[in-house]
């Protein structure tokens, strides 16, 4: 299940030209490459408003009627989420779900303060670029350092000249989404640099710059 981006505030509905679902489009093409001949159903989750809102979280609670919907029209399959920015805070927020296995998330949205218990088995990639100027990777290492610590399996994938729009190095952002949720739904093994940091273990492991890994070195 995709979600994208979109604003810290925002009640209304997001465009019909809708530029940040729209970059997610070759994401979708690179998860259907990577599973190859797997059965694979791709859903994106439809948002009322085009922001966050503050305390009303609105993304959450769709993307939350996105996953009963899935589940009511396939039963209890396995999914990974795909979010970018908002889309990624909202992707680590309903992630409890119980038929959510994983999430990679896309230069997320983490900032302080994030609730991490419900993340307690869940894998975690999450990919942030160290030239993002709108999303913060400083928060992202530090939310998979406590998500770690939560009993989550949860590594950081830097990109190393990579901005908040993925467009720098875009092809790679593409397919190390793609393999990723590939390899969190059991369709192929993990690279095993991603492998090896999914499993450190949570006790002592409060280090943000623990199971951080660079994109170059994980294939």
């Amino acid at each position: 299940m995709f979600l994208h981006g979109g604003r810290a505030d925002g009640l209304e509905p997001p465009p019909p030209l809708n530029l940040p679902g729209r970059r997610l489009i070759p994401f979708r093409r690179a998860v259907v490459r990577a599973a190859g001949e797997h059965s694979l159903a791709l859903r994106t989750a439809v948002y009322r408003h085009r922001g966050w809102n503050g305390p009303r979280a609105d993304p959450v609670h769709d993307a939350s009627r996105a996953l009963d919907e899935l589940a009511a029209e396939l039963g209890p399959v396995p999914v990974v989420l795909v979010g970018h920015s908002m889309g990624g805070r909202a992707a680590l927020r309903i992630a409890g779900h119980p038929q959510v296995v994983g999430v990679v998330g896309l230069a997320p949205w983490c900032p302080d303060g994030e609730p991490v218990d419900h993340l307690a088995g869940r894998d975690l990639v999450l990919l942030h670029g160290d030239r993002d100027r709108t999303t913060s990777p400083r928060g992202t290492r530090e939310l998979a350092a406590r998500a770690r610590l939560a009993g989550a399996r949860a590594c950081v994938i830097e990109v190393e000249g990579g901005d908040h729009a993925m467009l720098r190095r875009a092809g790679e952002w593409h397919t190390a989404t793609g393999l990723l949720t590939a390899g969190l739904l059991g369709f192929t093994p993990l690279p095993t640099g991603v492998g090896a940091a999914l499993r450190l273990p949570g006790d002592g492991i409060g280090d943000a710059e623990s199971g951080v890994l660079r994109l170059d070195a994980c294939w």
